[in-house]
Parts: C-alpha cells; structure tokens; sequence
C-alpha cells in the first residue's frame, strides 16, 4: 500500500468524485458534495512539476558527486546517501503522470499504456516509501555503531556489510510494494478513467495499518533511540575532549537534519491514514465535515510528504563539509582542472585519521566506502 493508496482513501463522495483522479474513496460514497480546497487542482499540478524537477537535478547531482571514483574520502554512510539519492531520482519521475493527471481533474487519459502507467508509478512510490525511512533506519543505526560502539562495531561496519544490508532493504521494500502492484487498476469512474485502487476490503485495511505501523513508526522509534543513547554517551564520555566531541557532533548533524526532514514530512500523512484506516475498520459513520477535513488533510500531508524526495540534496549542500568538498572537484574536474582533485586526495588522507567515527573503523574501511 504506497502514498498514493491511502491518500486516495477518502476523496470521493458519491458520483461526484473531486478533481483528483488519484484520489480513491472507499469511505466516501455518501450523499456529500464534493469538498476540497479551493484552487487546489492547479496547485498540486504545479507543485508536483516543482518537486519533479528540484528532485531529478538535486539527486542525480548527489549521486554524480558522491559517486566519485577515489582511494580517499569516502565514507561508509556514502553508500547510504546514494541509495536515498537513486530511490528519490526514480520517485520523481513518475511525478509528471499525476501532475498531467491532476491538471486535467484526476482523470488517467494515457491511453493504451494507462493501466500499466498506473501500476508501475503507484508501485514506485510505495518503494521509495519503504526504502527511504529503512535507510534512514540504516544511517542512525550506522551512527550509533560508529559513535558508541566502536570497538564492538569494526566486523559491522565494512564495505562488504554496508553493501549486503542496501542489498536487503531494496529486496525488502521491493517486496512490500507488491500490494500495490496488484491493486492498483484504471477504473472508469463518473467523467473518465481514474488510477485507483480498486478494493476496500477489511484485510487490506488491516494491512494498510499493519504496514503503516511497521514501516513507519517503528523504524522512528529505533532512531529516536539511537540517537538518545548518542547524545547521552557524547555528554559522557566526550566531555574531556571538546575536539572530539565537536568533530562527532558534526559527523551526526547531516543524517539527523535528514532524518528529521524525513519524520516532519511523513508524520502528518502517516497520522491521518492511521485515522481514517481505524475509523473505517470500527465502523464509525462521518459526517460530511469529517470527511472533508480528511480529504483535505491526506490533500495536505501528501503535497508535504512528497516535498521530502528534494530536501536532501539541500541538506548534503549546506551541512556536510565532505559533500560540499566533493562537489568542488566534480566542478574542478568537469572544468578542467584536475590538479585540485589530487590536492584534495591527498589532505583527505589526514582527515580521515582523525574521524575513524564517519569513515570507518580501520583504515581499509576508510579507504573503501
């Protein structure tokens, strides 16, 4: 069950859905009107045309830059920020599709290729959803390791075992994505053909729950404790050394930033859909203001939560110094000038001595990833 799915839960009231045609409403077959908000048709077409446009540059320049062939300054957590990188570049381009869908009031006017269109989109964005908060996942875990177990963490974090777990996640989420595969369908209804999912059966919303709890706030409650156990231990054991406790800190900030971007972007949407999945599964009869309120609400949390696929490259940009590095011999070297490149290799070499906490555990690992 992807974005799309849950945020199409509720749009529709009776024959007179709303202009989205990639909103599906299991809840709303009343005698409401249609409800939504004002202008909103034209503002979500533009918005996903601006999100699909700032997210394919953004992140396929993370991925040219943090992809850098070199011996030196390269970091496990790379490998991660890579693969967040290349599912949000995937995410985005199927972001025109619904942004054309949008602009011409939800209708799925692609012709032969809609059904396929339709699958194959919703089952992208179910993917990113999954394969971004398990990254995500991944990075703090990778940060608790680095920071509070060192010692214990040196078998843990390698090239070969940051690999296999990116390996993993995508297999997982590749998995997960499957319900909407199978669900998603064109389906004729009132003015034209809608991407919809087409079944509002109690065992998928029970699923939808099920998935939404395991996928998204278990994972948050991990990181939240990974992180609470770091800060406690930098306030232990780092009070004696500010040196080391700065260059840790600043290790941490950019996969906190990113993390943060991720709940505060997510959280809204993930509220709402627990809401309306217990509502339906308890059988509560809404009233029209109810649904409105939550139409619009999955209306609002899903612009927001999609924003999410072009924060990171901002984030790399402006608190990563590594990043920023980076991005100075790419252009260094697309320019012209290489001998910049092999300066920065080789003053990179004595930075990595001093933050064994970002780059690994021994020297082969620093050297490696």
């Amino acid at each position: 069950m992807d974005a799309f799915d849950d945020y199409q839960h509720d749009y529709y009231y009776s024959e007179n859905y709303t202009d989205y045609g990639f909103l599906n409403g299991t809840i709303g077959y009343t005698d409401c009107p249609g409800s939504r908000l004002p202008g909103s048709s034209m503002f979500v077409s533009i918005l996903y045309f601006l999100i699909f446009f700032t997210g394919f540059l953004g992140n396929l320049f993370v991925i040219l830059v943090v992809g850098l062939k070199g011996r030196t300054g390269r970091r496990l957590v790379d490998t991660f920020i890579v693969n967040l990188a290349l599912a949000d570049l995937v995410f985005v381009l199927t972001l025109p599709l619904w942004a054309v869908s949008a602009s011409q009031g939800g209708s799925w006017d692609f012709g032969a290729a809609g059904p396929l269109l339709c699958k194959l989109s919703s089952y992208i964005i179910a993917v990113n959803r999954f394969s971004n908060i398990f990254f995500l996942t991944c990075m703090s875990v990778d940060r608790y390791l680095a920071v509070v177990k060192v010692l214990d963490s040196r078998y843990l974090r390698n090239k070969r075992c940051v690999r296999t777990t990116c390996a993993a996640v995508w297999f997982g989420s590749l998995v997960l994505g499957i319900p909407s595969l199978v669900i998603r369908t064109v389906v004729q209804k009132g003015d034209g053909p809608a991407c919809l999912e087409d079944d509002g059966s109690p065992f998928l919303l029970g699923l939808s729950l099920t998935t939404a709890l395991l996928t998204f706030f278990l994972p948050v409650l991990i990181i939240v404790l990974c992180y609470g156990t770091i800060v406690v231990h930098l306030n232990r054991h780092c009070a004696a050394n500010p040196r080391a406790k700065a260059r840790r800190r600043h290790s941490l900030k950019m996969v906190f930033c990113i993390v943060v971007a991720f709940v505060v972007s997510w959280l809204p949407f993930n509220v709402v859909k627990v809401v309306i999945i217990g509502s339906e599964l308890a059988g509560v009869n809404l009233t029209c203001d109810a649904l409105s309120w939550q139409s619009n609400g999955l209306l609002v949390s899903c612009c927001v939560a999609f924003f999410n696929s072009c924060v990171n490259p901002a984030i790399y940009f402006f608190l990563d110094h590594h990043f920023r590095r980076r991005a100075a011999i790419l252009f260094n070297t697309v320019t012209g000038r290489p001998k910049l490149l092999q300066n920065y290799n080789f003053s990179a070499s004595f930075t990595n001595a001093g933050t064994s906490d970002s780059y690994g555990t021994t020297a082969n690992s620093a050297a490696d990833v």
